[in-house]
Parts: C-alpha cells; structure tokens; sequence
C-alpha cells in the first residue's frame, strides 16, 4: 500500500466517523474530506472543484426545482382527498397511503413526497383510532422503495448512471432502474401491508409538534365590527344565535383595551374588535352574515396588487422555524412579506393576547391569507409546513396540471435518449419558473444547497479512491472474499456491504465511495459491472435500520412516536427480504 493509498483510506474512515459523531453538517464534513485531500496531495489543485461542475449537481439541483413545483400542484391535493374519503379499513388505508407515497417518490423528492401524504395519514389515524406508528414508519420505507424506480428518484442513482457512463461510456437511463425499483417496491408493499401491525407498536403518540398540529380542535381569531355590519347595537348573545354555535366570543377589545368578560348582554359597538374561537369554516360563515371584517381583510393586498389572487391556507409552524418566539407584529408580516395572520391555533388553546401579539411557537398551526402566487414560497421561506388536506385552492387548473406535464415532457425526453438528463431537468426546471409553477424565489428555496456542496466536495474525493488505486485495492480485497462465490453470492455481498455503510455514510456518500469499488469488484471477478453498479444503488436507497440513515425516516420519527430500535423491528426484515428478491431480480434484468 502506497502512502497515497493509505491517505485516502485514512481520509474515507475520518469522514466516516465524522458523520456517526452527528456534531458537524455533512456538507461541513465534505469539505473537511476535500480539504484533507488537498493538504495529503491526493487531490491535485486544479481538480479540487470539479465536482461542483459535474453534470451530477446540476440534474441534483434542477430535479428538485420540478420536484417542489410538482408538489406545489393542487392536482396532486385533489387525488389524495379524493382516495382518502373512500378509505375503509386499515389495511386499505395503509395500500392506499404507502403505495400513493410510494409512486410520488419515483416522481418527485422522496421527503417532499412523504411530507405530503403526513398529514392525511395522521388525519386518518385520529378519525379511526388507530395509532399514527402503523402508518407513518411504512410510508418512510416506501418513499425510499420509490426512489429506486427512476433515475431522477434519488441521488444514489444518478450517481451510479454517472459511473457507468465513465466505465462503458453509457450511463443508465430514465427508466432502466424501474423493471427492478418496481419489483422491489411491489414486494416491500406486500411485506408492508401483512407486517406493519404486527412488528411496530400499537399505543404510541406523537412526540413532535406536527401530530399535535394537525389535531386541530378550533382556531383563534379576531374579527372588526365594520361600519356596515348587522350586528351593530345587538347583544353578544344576538351574535352567537346568528352564528348557529359556530364560533365561540372569548374577548371583546374597545379602545384599544381588551374585556376578557363577555357576557350574553353585552352590547356590541361599531369599530370593535371581537375575540372569536372556532373551526376555519365556522368562523368564515359567522364573519360573513355578520357583516365583520376578519383579521386584516380590510387590507388582503398591496396597493400595486389589485388583480392578484386572495387565498388561506393552514401551515404548520415546524422545529427550525425562524419565526419562532417571533409575533406577526414583530416579523412585520404583512409589510414585509404581504401576508395576514388570520388565525391561531395552539392544541386548542384558548389564546389571551392579541393575535398579532402571540409569541409563536414549533407546533401553532397558522391560518395565513395573501397572494396565492407568493403564498407557497412565503410558507416556505417562513420555515412552514403546509398541511395538504385542507379544502384550499392555491391555483388554477391550468397552473395545477403544467408542472406534471412538464415533468412528463422532460422524463420522455430523457427515456428516449432525446436529451441528455442534465439539459432535460435544467429545461423543465427553467420552464417551471418561466410559466409560473414556482417562482425564482421558490426554486432558489427548494434546492438543498448543502447536499450540492456535498456532492461537489466529494466527487474528487472518490475519485481519488480510483487515481491512488485505493479502491483497485478494496476491489481485490472483495474479489479475494468471493473466491469461490456464485456471481448472486458476490452481488450480495456488494448490497449488503452498501447497506451496511449507508446508516453511517450519507447515500449519496455512500455511492461515490461504493460505486467505483463495485465496478473493480466485477472486473476483477470477470463480470459485468451493470448488476454490480444496480445492487450498490439498491443497497445505498434502502436504509430501513435506523431513524438517521435518511431524512424520511428522521421525518416521521417525531409524528410516529419511534424510538430508535423500532426502524430495526420493521426494517430489518425489509433489508433481508430486499437483498433475497432484489438479487436474482438484479440478475434477471442485468446478466453477468
């Protein structure tokens, strides 16, 4: 072992131990890795960012520009209620969320996907008793089970594409993954459906704000007594009987001050400001044969907006919010980001203070109200979490079917080998900006700039693996446990050995190490690298052991309740059953 080899060995192991230490961003990790190799001379100056040039960041970057759009899209709302009122029965429920989860996540980011469909598996679970446990943890896995099927389905693999291109100058195409993510997927779904019950926990509940949130039981707001309204001179009490039980009046503020008293005959005055408390339509239907003004619609838009759209919609306040501890009078709402508070819920608290006043905290679900052109990227900016199951409309029918069809366009571009992926994604991402899908702003928020920084810090670490013959190295270490092997048994041992590394290595980590070593792998045992390249992208996108391993299963961790040996239960099984049908699916399509 050369001097070279052994720093880039040495390298690979810090960083491995830099991301299961959890202390530092793992693109802050990447960076150190291609600082090192820089100071040990394993990367040459002028290579050091390539990386951030390479096709790989660009298809990453603009594949979730479209994934936000598409996700953006009403259409894709409409569907989800439309099955989600027809569900009986918890094993359909289950077909019915995870196998949704699961083609979206073929289609758009996986944890886009996932964040989608939680709120109406929680919804779901409290309208039938059960607990959010059985739901959530099987949609996580089939988010990741969906990523397999397309190359645009996760990072993992349009790496793997990229090396193959460099070893036999052709990478994989859109769909070549599919004839195995889709079989894979299929039997996850089966194992899922028969196992979920049994292995996960029954009485869990939520430990995060967003299961909290979504258990809605009123809104607090507040309404002004406009000049023309009906109720002027009449009783509180007069009030309510209008409203039918409605809405609820937990304060009254006159001049500036509030009575927190609000007796039946009390005598209600032009120019106050009623406390209400209720569900979003009750208050919209008393507010309106009322004749009062809710929250600040006296003033819904600028003054240079007066063609644009009016819209609400419910977000959930998420951990890392910038706006907590913050109130909508400090953060300047309105003025600044042209959006009203109009509503407060807080676990069906009875709020005291004014709305605009209210400290807010991770789990307040906030009813806003502005443009339905900003509103997606303002929820976004704002660090919220839209909930998709509310009745809202955020635009037209036209703007809801674009995205998927420019999606479709850019996906059949690519599976006819008419465009290259890179140009095809930049193009679709380009067109949804240019027609209205999202807006710069929106698609500037969407990308995940520290997994592109990854990427690029690490493409010339792993190719350092190749230039020092560090992974020929590990190549003929492998090859010499194989000796002896079945072409299954050496393809299996490549799967596992990506499973295994992938909990403590980030996937696509994972695949930049792993990729390279596989292909020496197969060259040295005299077979094709196409099966071996395949297992490391399946073994890479499918980590079911652990709640840090992949963002969708740290999602869910919080809503669900798990503690961290529960992904075990349910997902080491999973593993086993993924590797036993996904190598001879593997071989079946890529012969050795």
């Amino acid at each position: 072992m050369t001097l070279l080899q052994s720093y880039s060995f040495a390298i690979i192991v810090g960083m491995m131990v830099l991301f299961i230490w959890g202390r530092l961003r793992y693109d802050v990790v990447a960076m150190l890795a291609l600082a090192a190799s820089l100071a040990a001379g394993t990367v040459a100056p002028e290579e050091a960012f390539s990386g951030f040039s390479d096709d790989i960041v660009i298809i990453v970057a603009s594949a979730l520009v479209v994934s936000a759009a598409v996700a953006r899209s009403h259409l894709i709302e409409v569907i989800l209620r439309w099955l989600s009122q027809r569900l009986s029965g918890f094993r359909m429920q289950l077909l019915v969320l995870v196998g949704a989860v699961t083609l979206l996540s073929a289609l758009i980011k996986n944890i886009g996907a996932l964040a989608m469909m939680m709120p109406a598996a929680l919804k779901i679970a409290k309208k039938s008793g059960t607990s959010p446990a059985l739901y959530l943890m099987p949609m996580s896995f089939g988010s990741l089970l969906g990523g397999l099927i397309t190359l645009v389905g996760t990072s993992p693999n349009i790496i793997v594409s990229r090396v193959r291109e460099e070893i036999v100058g052709e990478p994989f195409g859109m769909f070549d993954y599919a004839p195995v993510g889709l079989g894979l997927s299929a039997v996850g779904l089966v194992f899922l459906l028969f196992t979920s019950k049994l292995l996960l926990p029954h009485d869990r509940r939520a430990t995060a704000s967003l299961g909290e949130a979504v258990n809605i039981s009123d809104y607090n707001s507040e309404a002004v007594v406009a000049p023309k309204s009906t109720v002027i001179g009449k009783t509180i009490g007069e009030f309510l009987g209008l409203a039918d039980g409605e809405v609820t009046v937990t304060g009254v503020i006159r001049d500036g001050m509030r009575r927190p008293i609000t007796l039946p005959d009390h005598l209600i005055r032009e120019g106050d400001i009623l406390q209400l408390r209720g569900q979003p339509d009750g208050l919209e239907l008393s507010v309106k044969k009322a004749g009062l003004i809710l929250a600040r619609q006296d003033n819904p838009k600028p003054k240079d907006s007066v063609a644009e759209r009016i819209g609400m919609i419910e977000a959930v306040v998420r951990a890392a919010s910038p706006i907590i501890g913050q109130s909508a009078r400090r953060l300047h709402l309105f003025d600044d980001q042209g959006v009203n508070l109009v509503a407060l819920s807080r676990s069906g608290k009875r709020m005291t203070e004014r709305i605009g006043d209210t400290s807010l905290e991770p789990g307040d679900v906030l009813l806003l109200q502005g443009s339905l052109d900003i509103l997606p990227d303002r929820i976004m900016s704002l660090g919220l979490l839209p909930l998709a199951e509310r009745e809202l409309r955020l635009g037209s029918v036209r703007r809801d079917v674009l995205p998927v069809v420019i999606l479709a366009a850019a996906m059949s571009l690519t599976a006819f080998g008419l465009v290259p992926v890179a140009i095809a994604f930049f193009g679709a991402a380009l067109a949804m900006i240019l027609t209205g899908a999202i807006s710069a702003e929106g698609a500037y928020e969407a990308i995940e700039w520290s997994i592109l920084v990854m990427l690029g810090a690490l493409i010339p670490v792993s190719e350092a693996l190749q230039t020092t013959g560090a992974a020929q190295l590990v190549g003929d270490l492998l090859s010499a446990l194989a000796t002896g092997l079945p072409a299954w048994g050496a393809l299996a041992l490549i799967m596992v050995v990506a499973m295994a590394v992938t909990p403590f290595l980030n996937n696509a980590a994972t695949v930049l190490v792993m990729a390279p070593i596989a292909a020496i792998f197969a060259n040295r045992l005299g077979l094709a690298p196409d099966a071996f390249l395949m297992a490391v992208a399946v073994g890479a996108g499918c980590d079911f052991l652990t709640p840090i391993g992949h963002q969708c299963n740290t999602l869910v961790m919080g809503p669900g309740g798990y503690r961290f040996g529960d992904y075990a239960r349910l997902g080491a099984p999973l593993s086993v059953l993924v590797v036993i049908v996904g190598v001879p699916l593997i071989l079946s399509v890529w012969p050795v």
